[in-house]
Formats: C-alpha cells, structure tokens, sequence
C-alpha cells in the first residue's frame, strides 16, 4: 500500500467568512464548513479542535444574542484564527474554570476556549453599522 502524501500548511494567507441566521442549526452548518476548509487547505490536524472552537463561539453567539452571527476564519502561516461577530456590545461572560464545573451542561464556553485556544479574546465592533462585539481564538501550529 503506497504512503499517503503529507500535505504541508499552506504558506499564503487566506480568510473566510460565513454570515448564518440566528438560528441554532447555524451551529451545525459553520462546524461542518469549518471542516471542509481545513481539509481543503491541508490542516486537517487542527479539524477537531478548531470544530470545539468555533461551535462554542458561535454557539454562545446564537444562543446570548439576537440577530445574525458572523463567523470568520483566517489563516497566516502558523496561527489559524477563528472569531464570531454577533450584534451585542455587551462584553461575554469571563471564562469558568472547567475544572470546578464539569458537571455543567451549559455555561462552559468560554472556558473550553480558553483551555483549548493557544490564545483568545474580544472586542467590541461595528458591521454594516451595527453595533456588537467579536469574540475570537487562535491555534497556532509548530513552525
């Protein structure tokens, strides 16, 4: 059986950006497109990570907010970086400590971010002149 050829990371940038309805199925649809781009562009070892990332940003976007969800990911060499944009100015909640609510169903979030991402954040933004706020992670790869 021939070996399978290991495609490198792409050394070029590149962005996408899916804007989805509030609507929880939205969820689904951004996981499983997130897929195929990281499939397409050779970074499948970052696939079910970056799948945590972005259900949990866009999920608490869907879920705390009204209106449309922006969800956009971007590459540069080395960093893979996902981020939600959503309507609300309002800053998210600070991060549980997974550790302490593990049992939770809900309300860890931010927190599985935090201890999945290599790096994370938000700030506030304007869309199309609305108002809100962009919630992102970063991944980065070994160069």
């Amino acid at each position: 059986m021939p070996e399978t050829e290991k495609t490198a990371a792409p050394a070029t940038p590149w962005e996408y950006t899916l804007t989805i309805p509030h609507d929880l199925r939205a969820v689904t649809v951004c996981r499983r497109t997130l897929r195929l781009i990281l499939t397409m562009h050779g970074l499948i070892g970052l696939v079910d990570t970056a799948e945590l990332l972005a259900t949990e940003l866009v999920g608490n976007a869907v879920r705390h907010t009204k209106g449309p969800v922006i969800l956009r990911v971007s590459w540069k060499p080395g960093t893979l970086r996902i981020g939600a944009w959503d309507a609300n100015p309002e800053p998210p909640e600070p991060p549980r400590e997974l550790a302490k609510h593990l049992d939770l169903e809900e309300g860890r979030g931010l927190g599985l971010v935090r201890a999945c991402a290599d790096l994370w954040g938000w700030q506030p933004l304007s869309r199309n002149g609305s108002k809100g706020k962009y919630v992102w992670c970063e991944l980065t790869t070994a160069a």
